[in-house]
């Protein structure tokens, strides 16, 4: 089974480099960044990958060949994509039914383990690139990072028009940067709750929490009942965290300039909803992953000694596989703050375009057949004997359909993040758009852990963090 790899430390690598990449840090900067973070190693290893004599790096498994004009007209190779390793973990069998219907087609894993993005930017910076199509990219994540280094470019010359107007809108808003499609949508998650109803009908709960108040409520009835030893956790990764619960009472929550605003209210109140679950949650809900990757959160939930989760969709389910009877998994909307906006995050990973690639229009039409296949789909929301990612496509024409004419096969939790969909929004796009919530993790942490006593003094640490990295950049 897949496992989650060190985030923290492999985003804020990634984050770092890319700034390096494209000229908004020096050397210094990046390398006291990083040793500040105990990734000094780390560092002296991306700054490698990033010299001009060295445009290859770990994990390769094929010599550039990119000429950088990017038709079909000139390509001499196989149509040659790149996929990150835990999209295939996830969707094996789909995948390679649709590889099969290419001929002389160059399938390869990318060398992005941890997250490590460079030999994209290191090959755009000498024009050049080995694949064509790369499938593991998140928005907020990379996307902008990508377009500033030059490594990607818009697929609108070549997506077809009844694709892009197939994308749900919010989808192909989270997607664009100043009207162009820069990543062509793939899986889906929303960011909900989960529960075991095991473990909550031992407690004799009947009602489904549908506040935070009622959610704190029913997770120390579980507690008090002995029915879990634990009543809920979450994950402490910001944008599976501090974000979605801020959504929860407002979406507005993003400067003019597109970053988190730690300093508003909302994030205040997000932050302090973190420190109440904590009093209901496991000692080591704010640690990093153990040997094995694996964090906290999904250690609780997997061995049932927790009764409530929130977390996106296909990671609660495929926790939940670990159990001796994964159907007394439910899933439900997240809670909201009362009188909140009742909103929640979501984000899709998907496939970009080389700048440097070649056979563009045949990447294209490899994606489409790739993001189309309804038995892929049929996969990923039934589950196999080997993972339930429950990940859901991101195309009206699909989720319609099911809607009017539900499928035998399809299960309820579908219609579930289907609906938390049309309330979710996406973290806005910047170049910090996760780095923002690496560096400010440490400083609004304080606040949870009691060294420093009031929420908005540990938030505006945060927000003067970013900040002054911002000014670095």
């Amino acid at each position: 089974m897949h496992v989650e790899r060190k985030e923290q430390e492999y985003a804020l690598q990634e984050g770092l480099a890319a700034e390096l990449a494209g000229g908004l840090i020096d050397r210094r900067q990046f390398m006291t960044t990083m040793m500040t973070a105990g990734l000094g190693l780390a560092g002296a290893s991306v700054l490698s990958a990033c010299s001009p004599a060295d445009s290859g790096g770990a994990g390769a498994t094929a010599s550039p060949t990119g000429d950088g004009a990017g038709g079909d007209s000139t390509s001499t190779r196989p149509l040659t994509p790149a996929f990150y390793q835990w999209v295939e973990d996830f969707h094996p069998d789909g995948i390679k039914r649709v590889n099969e219907g290419f001929d002389d087609l160059n399938y390869q894993i990318a060398p992005t383990e941890n997250f490590d993005m460079q030999r994209f930017i290191a090959e755009a910076q000498n024009n050049e690139s080995t694949w064509d199509v790369y499938v593991g990219m998140t928005p907020f994540v990379e996307m902008t990072a990508f377009i500033e280094a030059g490594v990607i470019e818009p697929w609108d010359p070549y997506i077809p028009k009844d694709v892009l107007d197939d994308i749900s809108p919010a989808i192909r808003e989270e997607c664009s940067i100043d009207g162009k499609l820069y990543n062509w949508p793939f899986l889906l998650d929303v960011n909900v709750m989960g529960y075991n109803s095991r473990i909550t009908e031992e407690a004799g709960i009947g009602d489904v929490p549908q506040d935070w108040d009622a959610y704190l409520a029913a997770a120390q009835e579980v507690i008090d009942s002995g029915a879990a030893q634990y009543g809920a956790t979450y994950d402490g990764l910001g944008w599976r965290s501090i974000g979605p619960f801020a959504h929860s009472l407002s979406s507005d929550v993003y400067t003019p300039e597109g970053l988190f605003d730690f300093t508003s209210d909302i994030a205040a109140e997000a932050l302090e909803l973190m420190k109440k679950i904590m009093a209901v949650s496991h000692p080591d809900i704010l640690a990093g992953a153990n040997a094995d990757g694996v964090l906290p959160d999904e250690v609780a939930f997997a061995a049932e000694s927790v009764a409530y989760y929130t977390k996106f969709q296909n990671a609660i389910l495929r926790m939940a596989g670990n159990w001796p009877e994964p159907s007394n998994l439910k899933l439900v909307g997240l809670p909201s703050f009362a009188g909140g906006e009742g909103s929640t995050i979501f984000w899709t990973t998907g496939a970009s375009l080389f700048k440097h690639g070649q056979n563009k229009e045949a990447a294209a039409e490899y994606i489409r057949t790739l993001t189309y296949d309804n038995q892929l789909w049929q996969d990923s929301v039934v589950g196999s004997a080997t993972t339930h990612p429950g990940q859901l496509p991101p195309y009206e024409s699909i989720l319609s359909e099911w809607d009017s004419n539900p499928p035998e096969w399809l299960p309820d939790f579908v219609p579930l993040v289907r609906d938390q969909m049309t309330r979710a929004k996406a973290i806005e796009n910047h170049l910090f758009g996760l780095t923002q919530f690496i560096i400010g993790r440490e400083h609004w942490e304080k606040y949870l852990t009691g060294d420093v006593s009031s929420p908005q003094e540990a938030l505006q640490q945060a927000q003067d963090a970013v900040n002054a990295e911002l000014e670095k950049a």
